[in-house]
């Protein structure tokens, strides 16, 4: 039987890879901040990186779901074997290199060199490290993007967005994203590598957020105004308290071009993801602790 140890393991992508190693007949050691029981073959731990618990001396591969930052930090001494190591981290560590953002320059400095330093730690060790970077990821109501858009929406009666918000995206499910790690610490060829890991369906923001709004229940309108009038709207709701996270940058990228190329994630290790077909579900998570 194979082992795993599963870092934010209770997260949004953690959890159906708890699923899916658990499928495969795999024993899983899982890392949750919070208590959590334990099921045949899952094995629950509580702690964090800060405070972790005693963890299994050797196992098959590792697999961080979680904070890649972190994640780096604490593989670079930790005193446990694994052949496999799978890590997630995100498309932001290039898309968000050249941003007239300092925060998001910021973050994608942190995440290229965390991906380094675990390549680094595994090779030191004669271990197998892949990076997987995810584009916007939805599925699970845990999202930052498209479920905050779906509680912003319900809220009044609609959503705004600027005119020509025709950037491309692909958004990934959670489950996709649990497949392609399962896969990618299986196959011989992706250790050394980072894949980008994009959703099944390339198109536009405004399309994007026109079936999410779609898809609800009731079905909610999208609204588009010419640039400057949804400015002066934002501003505005960001003095109430609303959206203040949504940066002139954020705004610039809804017509920017967010698409990657996840042919060699294709041909390495078998990724398929779906096209985009939200429901309502997707959006209503009922735990939310990681």
């Amino acid at each position: 039987m194979k082992t795993a140890l599963v870092f934010g393991a209770s997260g949004q992508v953690g959890l159906p890879l708890l699923d899916r190693l658990g499928d495969a007949g795999w024993r899983i050691y899982a890392v949750s901040r919070q208590a959590r029981s334990d099921t045949p073959g899952r094995h629950w731990l509580q702690g964090d990186f800060a405070h972790m618990p005693g963890l299994p001396r050797e196992v098959d591969a590792i697999f961080s779901c979680g904070p890649l930052d972190l994640f780096a930090r604490w593989y670079a001494t930790a005193d446990i074997a694994a052949p496999r190591v799978v890590a997630f981290g995100s498309t932001s560590a290039t898309s968000k290199h050249a941003s007239e953002d300092d925060g998001e320059r910021d973050v994608a400095r942190r995440l290229l060199g965390a991906e380094a330093a675990v390549f680094e730690a595994s090779e030191q060790r004669g271990a197998g490290a892949t990076m997987l970077r995810p584009t916007l990821v939805y599925g699970a109501g845990r999202d930052a993007t498209l479920t905050r858009i779906v509680g912003m929406a319900r809220r009044w009666g609609r959503f705004v967005l600027p005119r020509r918000a025709d950037g491309l995206r692909q958004p990934v499910h959670v489950q996709d994203l649990a497949d392609a790690a399962f896969g990618a610490s299986l196959a011989p060829a992706t250790p050394g590598r980072s894949y980008d890991v994009s959703g099944g369906e390339t198109l536009a923001y405004r399309e994007m957020v026109r079936r999410v709004l779609a898809c609800l229940d009731p079905p909610l309108p999208l609204l588009e105004l010419p640039m400057p009038l949804f400015r002066a709207a934002l501003a505005a709701a960001q003095a109430r308290g609303i959206a203040r996270d949504l940066t002139p940058a954020a705004v610039a990228r809804m017509r920017e071009d967010l698409a990657f190329d996840a042919a060699p994630a294709r041909r390495d290790f078998g990724y398929s993801p779906r096209g985009f077909r939200p429901e309502a579900r997707m959006f209503d998570a009922t735990d939310r602790r990681d």
